[in-house]
């Protein structure tokens, strides 16, 4: 707790003491022990996919706290490899990868079908793999905002996956495609036994005005996991909100005044709070993106995350570029402490 003060410096008081305004933590389905039986115990979920949930919040350091701490490397499609690998070249090599998540006691690795077919065999049953089966690939010129499949949900499950994990970009003009498909994989992936993460990024060009970016606004962001939750999406990822008000600056959409005088504020437990009340209350586990690296500052970075969703309700983080572009001891080390955040029960729900 001392440790996580000190990164938190002189935010330590206004994140660590913050009581939630907007919805009380009495409505909140909270992380714990028993989370699976409590939610999904009556869903349509099937046992094959109640044992693959299990395997995963039963995984590594977080193992029975209904935490998740994930390491996800895509990046190489998403972004290109080079500049995801060029700060630490070792991570060319698949096989760190997995290691990485494996060592650093993750509850997963998620990744392309490339890097984890490749060790499938060797790493399938040691670390819960989750395979991200669609990516926004960025040789195309002009780039284009468009996730496409790379693979099937079946070569994912014959490797060995216990969840595949898939990206709609809500709000720009292939989404209604995506929707669609990724309705019809997770389906498929609940028939076979697996569990479904769903990244729910917004990507409009008119949501970046010249003066704010709302691809970040909590109310957007918040109906981006209401559509998520929808589609039955297991685990539910997103960037943690920067901002608010984007319906209205955008001046589209549905909204009341409740939406930002009552169950929002500026506070940033308050903003991530409206994330975790469009995931069903916390129902359906929100876990928040770590973000890109920015060097000296990633460690306070990431338990600053942490904090806030945690005190908010969320599930935990999924954190890569901070850990995989340093030294393995340093990535290790960063991922211990976000795992930390979450075993410290100091650290409650605001």
């Amino acid at each position: 707790m001392k440790k996580i003060n000190e990164y938190l410096g002189d935010q330590a008081e206004y994140l660590l003491e913050y009581s939630c305004k907007t919805f009380d933590k009495t409505r909140l389905t909270i992380p714990g022990p028993d989370y699976l039986d409590q939610v999904f115990l009556n869903t349509n979920r099937n046992p094959q996919v109640l044992n693959s949930l299990s395997r995963l919040y039963n995984s590594g350091n977080l193992a029975g706290t209904g935490y998740l701490s994930i390491l996800p490397v895509d990046q190489g499609i998403e972004h290109s490899a080079g500049s995801a690998f060029g700060p630490n070249p070792d991570y060319f090599d698949p096989e760190n990868i997995v290691q990485l998540g494996l060592e650093a006691g993750c509850n997963g690795v998620a990744s392309t079908f490339g890097v984890l077919g490749l060790n499938a065999r060797k790493y399938a049953h040691k670390i819960p793999y989750i395979v991200k089966i669609n990516h926004n690939e960025l040789l195309t010129y002009p780039n284009k905002h468009d996730q496409i499949l790379f693979g099937t949900v079946k070569d994912a499950w014959n490797m060995g996956a216990c969840a595949i994990g898939a990206t709609v970009y809500f709000g720009s003009a292939e989404s209604n495609r995506q929707i669609r498909e990724i309705s019809e994989a997770f389906a498929y992936a609940h028939e076979l036994g697996m569990a479904t993460i769903l990244w729910c990024y917004t990507r409009n060009e008119a949501f970046k005005t010249k003066d704010k970016d709302y691809h970040t606004a909590a109310d957007l962001t918040g109906q981006a996991n209401h559509l998520g939750v929808t589609i039955q999406a297991d685990i539910i990822k997103q960037k943690l909100p920067e901002t608010n008000g984007g319906f209205k600056a955008l001046d589209f959409g549905k909204t009341s005044k409740e939406m930002y005088e009552k169950y929002t504020s500026d506070h940033p437990i308050d903003l991530c709070r409206y994330q975790v009340a469009n995931c069903y209350m916390g129902k359906i586990g929100l876990i928040n993106s770590g973000g890109a690296s920015s060097g000296d500052s990633d460690y306070a970075e990431a338990v600053k995350t942490a904090v806030i969703n945690k005190r908010a309700g969320g599930m935990g983080l999924i954190s890569g570029r901070k850990a995989f572009q340093r030294p393995r001891k340093e990535g290790i080390e960063l991922l211990n402490l976000i795992q930390q955040v979450y075993l410290d029960e100091e650290i409650t729900i605001a």
